[in-house]
C-alpha cells in the first residue's frame, strides 16, 4: 500500500470510530431549556474531501453548516462584540494546530443575543476574525440560513443571554498523524448560555472534529472544517 493510500485508509478509520464513539456515548447531553451548542452547531465536511460529514442523531442525514441570518445585520456590519469578547488569531500561536482549533470553536460557539440575531451570526465573526481557510470560509458564506433561530434563541433572547464557551482536547488513537501540511483534531465543545438576569440553565456539551490546513511548513494554520456531533 502506498503512503497516500495508507493515510487515506486512517483518515476514514478515524472518522469512522469518531461517529461510533459517539453514538455509544449519546453525545450531546445537557440542558433541556437551551443548549448552546446542540442548536448552535457549526458543522461542515472537511474540505479535502477525506471525511464526510457526521449525521444528526437519530436522523441519518448530514447536518448543515450554520449560516449568516438573514433577518437581521451581521455582527461584521454592526460592529457588535460579544460580552467576554472572542479569541482572534493574533492571540495565540498561529504555529500550533491545537491553539488554533480551539480559538476557532471557542469563537463559533460564543453567542450574545444582545447584538446577534441568530446562533449562525458567530460563524460570520468567525469567518471575519480570519480562522478559517479561503475555502471554508467561502462554503460558510454562501450558505443561507433556511429558517428563523427557533423557540430556543427565542428564550435566550428573553433573558439577554450571552454564551460561555470551554473547550477540552480529546484524543483517539485512529487519528491520523500530522503532516506539515495538514492536522486532525478532536475536541469536546461545552457551551453554557447566562441570562443576564441570573438565568442559567444546563450546558451542552458537542464532539467536534476538526481539519486544520497550511500552504507550507512555516505557514500559519487555518481551519479547514468542522464536524459535530
Amino acid at each position: 500500500m502506498t503512503a497516500h493510500g495508507s493515510r487515506a485508509t486512517t483518515v476514514r478509520t478515524f472518522a469512522l470510530a469518531l461517529t461510533l464513539t459517539l453514538a455509544v456515548a449519546g453525545c450531546g447531553g445537557g440542558g433541556d431549556d437551551g443548549d448552546g451548542g446542540g442548536k448552535a452547531r457549526a458543522d461542515a465536511s472537511a474540505s479535502s474531501g477525506t471525511s464526510s460529514p457526521a449525521p444528526e442523531t437519530g436522523t441519518g442525514k448530514p447536518s448543515s453548516p450554520p449560516a449568516p441570518s438573514t433577518t437581521a445585520p451581521s455582527p461584521s456590519s454592526s460592529g457588535g462584540t460579544p460580552k467576554g469578547g472572542i479569541p482572534k488569531p493574533g492571540d495565540v500561536d498561529q504555529g500550533d494546530a491545537d491553539a488554533v482549533g480551539e480559538g476557532t470553536l471557542k469563537a463559533m460557539w460564543t453567542s450574545d443575543t444582545t447584538i446577534d440575531s441568530g446562533p449562525q451570526d458567530a460563524t460570520v465573526r468567525t469567518a471575519d476574525a480570519g480562522w478559517l481557510s479561503e475555502k471554508y470560509e467561502k462554503q460558510l458564506r454562501g450558505h443561507r440560513s433556511r429558517s428563523a433561530p427557533g423557540a430556543q434563541w427565542e428564550k435566550w433572547t428573553h433573558h439577554r443571554a450571552y454564551t460561555k464557551v470551554e473547550v477540552a482536547k480529546t484524543e483517539d488513537a485512529a487519528r491520523p498523524d500530522d503532516t506539515d501540511t495538514e492536522a486532525w483534531r478532536q475536541w469536546t465543545v461545552t457551551t453554557t448560555p447566562h441570562g443576564r438576569d441570573g438565568w442559567e440553565p444546563k450546558p451542552t456539551t458537542v464532539a467536534a472534529y476538526v481539519q486544520l490546513v497550511r500552504s507550507a511548513p512555516d505557514a500559519d494554520w487555518r481551519v479547514a472544517g468542522v464536524t459535530v456531533q
